[in-house]
């Protein structure tokens, strides 16, 4: 015991005894996550009460009930800037990234974690590089090959930039977790007569589910969100996702409060709904892998 503590940090040996061991400490801890919680839950709460309001009443009575309650914001948001074109728009564009990103990355991650080739150090640490480029260093060529291309203001002009930019990232969760998978279930696979093919698909796709369910969260959620490629690679509105949407109301509508804080809660709604649905396969996989064995 007097070995296991000595191995331990001082933050660690502060956490256990302040803060695991001591009911101070507990209560500390929650009053800490209470505060952090209400500091983030509020202004969403906030922006949905605001959104049954008129733009009067919003001025007038900023953070009370609403004394008469309208869906009029909402309906003034399809009517008057087609947001449901727009939730289209990202649902087509998001949920491709999000397969193409799964497909591509998956297979990938499978010959990076299961295969042995002489490029596979050199190739991982191109991936790991990757990800230190941020995109806006790269957007003047990538923008320069979607004309050559004529994908400019299309839904291919946003769906490959965003595959691209997302691949290193998933390549590495997924292969990091199918690196732990034990070698013995392959050695079972080939005895049985799979090819590679059949392998991927039986044995390691269906035991790494919950590192592709925190991919495919962290990539729908970057995808929906990305206003920066949405605003160089798009202009037209027949392809403009919401968050483009969100940016012309914010800016052409600056004053309509009411129309603002329901085209706001229209955009994020649907991500919170996302999250609640995929939190089981996210925590899962965010921490399964980290012991092998």
């Amino acid at each position: 015991m007097n070995k296991k503590m000595n191995q331990l940090t001082y933050w660690e040996k502060f956490q256990e005894k302040y803060l695991i061991k001591s009911k101070f400490g507990k209560l500390f801890v929650y009053i800490i996550l209470s505060i952090w919680a209400v500091s983030t839950i509020f202004p969403l709460l906030w922006v949905i009460l605001n959104s049954f309001k008129q733009s009067r009443e919003i001025i007038n009575n900023t953070f009370g009930i609403p004394a008469d309650p309208t869906f009029q914001n909402y309906i003034n948001a399809f009517n008057t800037v087609n947001i449901g074109k727009s939730y289209l728009n990202s649902i087509i564009i998001s949920g491709s990234v999000v397969f193409l990103v799964l497909f591509f990355g998956g297979l990938a991650s499978f010959v990076m974690a299961r295969m042995n080739f002489k490029l596979r150090a050199f190739l991982q640490t191109i991936l790991i590089a990757s990800l230190l480029i941020p995109a806006f260093a790269t957007i003047v060529p990538v923008y320069r090959m979607m004309i050559d291309f004529g994908l400019v203001n299309t839904y291919l002009g946003l769906i490959i930039p965003q595959t691209a930019g997302n691949l290193p990232f998933a390549i590495l969760v997924i292969s990091g977790y199918m690196a732990t998978i034990p070698r013995e279930l392959e050695e079972a696979s080939v005895i049985d007569g799979c090819n590679r093919w059949q392998m991927f698909f039986k044995v390691f796709l269906p035991i790494s589910l919950p590192a592709f369910g925190t991919v495919a969260t962290f990539v729908f959620l970057w995808s929906y969100n990305d206003l920066f490629s949405s605003l160089v690679f798009v202009e037209h509105e027949s392809v403009r996702p919401i968050v483009v949407l969100l940016s012309y109301v914010s800016s052409q509508y600056g004053t309509d409060y009411g129309l603002m804080t329901a085209a706001i809660t229209m955009t994020v709604i649907p991500v919170v709904i996302f999250y609640l649905f995929a939190q089981n396969t996210f925590e899962k996989g965010a921490t399964a892998g980290s012991v092998k064995g």
